[in-house]
């Protein structure tokens, strides 16, 4: 007898259909997964023997064969446990066969019964949303697949509650969708002593998502507002707090399905591999370039960085995803950040100061500066030099204005940009390019002549040009402007690199 199961195969953050097939057939006894399973998979076979011992079942002395179905397609994961698991117990006559046709499976077992957590629920609820199919899923993760919509879940703790469950002995309770939390604000601006073209820029970098690098002295305050960003960026939409969640559900980080409105904040250190920052790894994995998708991402220290990790940013910044190549496919995550990057001047960090700085400099600067590639600054819309602050500075009482004030200017201008590029494909001014931001970002008279001896004067390249033209179309939105005039052009030239100092 053969016995059917749906389940499901994450290639990023597509789910593809798999089929479970069973077949118990007589012969010499044994057991065998085929279809290019992974050693996660291919270990599934003692899992789901204790678990069938655990609830007082042995396997059949036949010979068992397991088929993942396309078998040209990679299976990797824990999540084939419980779909194994049910397609054997069909196959063996303990439970309804037919019944299981209308459920996608997924969940890892314990050799004590119990149904584990596995990544990727929410992809599979969706899936079986498509497909207009229920879900099977771990008690742990019923909150997380109630998201997908209005499919039946039957989310169970273990596998003898689940045979109960469609044997009609006792029901599950349908789950309920996790709380959605609200968004979080973190460190206020008006923490920050000083420094306010540093958070002009920051006002700009949030209101247009675009990317921004501090360059400073140690204890200027650049960490302390890369932290304020996420505080005054408007909060996700339930339709990218989704997306976000995807994200987390196949990295199997997303807990307790909540949901959350805050735009991520990955920060992760200097010492970082490629595959910790873009994604890979010998299970493909979501790097922090897309756990950070529709958020922030902080590079910290950004020359400290090796350099060919820090190249492989390039594309994500361009592209908005990441592609992750393997010799057995192509797997794509999202990557739609808005980079913010901090760094020193120089090695010693006192580039500025006789007293401090070390007896390399100014050439130190140019060396340290160099560490970073100038096709990857050049994706950067706004360099700013923060100063040190000095004692005058930190005896000031706080700044009138905090991060609820530059959150509801950045809120609006948002809301004129959502309104601008509806049905375009874009959210924000960071993302425009082409002929839409001809359309959208072209200067007056004055702007046009003043951007254009800039050009020549600064040798920008067409990428620094179209983005000298984003961040200028941002202070105009900022401004309450529906036209792009000189004195926009002329901020957004401030924020160009300038070059090291000799």
């Amino acid at each position: 007898m053969v016995a059917l199961v749906s389940t499901v195969a994450f290639l990023g953050l597509e789910a593809r259909a798999v089929e479970v097939q069973v077949q118990v057939a007589p012969g010499v006894p044994s057991f065998v997964v085929v279809g290019l399973a992974d050693k996660a998979v291919g270990e599934s076979r003692e899992r789901v023997r204790g678990a069938l011992q655990a609830i007082g079942l042995a396997l059949p002395p036949k010979r068992i064969t397991v088929n993942l179905s396309p078998a040209d397609l990679p299976k990797e994961g824990s999540h084939y446990d419980l779909p194994i698991a049910l397609a054997l117990l069909g196959a063996m006559g303990v439970i309804d066969a037919e019944t299981l046709s209308a459920y996608v499976v997924v969940g890892e077992l314990g050799l004590d019964g119990r149904i584990a957590p596995a990544p990727g629920v929410l992809l599979a609820a969706l899936h079986a949303s498509e497909r207009t199919l229920g879900l099977v899923c771990p008690a742990a993760q019923g909150a997380e697949a109630a998201w997908a919509g209005t499919i039946e879940v039957v989310a169970a703790p273990d596998l003898m509650a689940l045979l109960d469950h469609f044997r009609g002995l006792r029901s599950l309770p349908q789950p309920e969708q996790g709380v959605a939390e609200r968004a979080s604000h973190g460190p206020d601006l008006a923490q920050v002593k000083g420094q306010e073209s540093a958070k002009r820029a920051l006002e700009i970098a949030a209101a247009g998502g675009h990317n921004l690098v501090m360059i400073g002295p140690p204890g200027a305050g650049k960490s302390l507002m890369a932290a304020c960003l996420p505080g005054i960026l408007p909060p996700l939409t339930p339709a990218e707090a989704l997306e976000v969640s995807m994200v987390s559900s196949v990295a199997g980080t997303l807990e307790g399905g909540r949901l959350s409105a805050t735009r991520p904040f990955r920060s992760p250190h200097h010492s970082a591999s490629m595959a910790a920052l873009v994604g890979g790894g010998l299970k493909v994995r979501p790097g922090e370039v897309s756990l950070a998708h529709l958020g922030v991402l902080f590079l910290d220290e950004l020359p400290e960085f090796q350099r060919a990790v820090l190249d492989s940013l390039r594309q994500p910044l361009e592209a908005g995803k990441v592609s992750v190549a393997r010799a057995n496919g192509h797997v794509t995550f999202p990557a739609r950040v808005q980079l913010i990057a901090a760094m020193n001047p120089c090695r010693c960090g006192h580039l500025g100061d006789p007293a401090q700085a070390c007896s390399r400099a100014p050439r130190c600067a140019a060396d340290y500066q160099a560490k970073v590639s100038g096709p990857l600054l050049d994706r950067i819309d706004l360099h700013v030099e923060v100063a040190a602050v000095s004692a005058a500075d930190l005896v000031l009482p706080p700044p009138a204005e905090g991060s609820a004030e530059v959150r509801a200017r950045v809120a609006e201008a948002r809301g004129v940009q959502t309104a601008r590029y509806q049905g375009q494909g874009v959210r924000t001014n960071g993302e425009a390019d082409g002929d839409l931001l001809d359309m959208v970002a072209a200067p007056d008279e004055p702007g046009r002549k003043l951007l254009a001896q800039a050009a020549q004067a600064m040798g920008l390249s067409a990428r620094g040009y179209h983005r000298v033209l984003r961040v200028a179309r941002t202070i105009a939105d900022l401004a309450r402007s529906e036209a792009v005039g000189r004195i926009h052009i002329a901020e957004a030239l401030s924020y160009r690199r300038q070059a090291p100092r000799a």
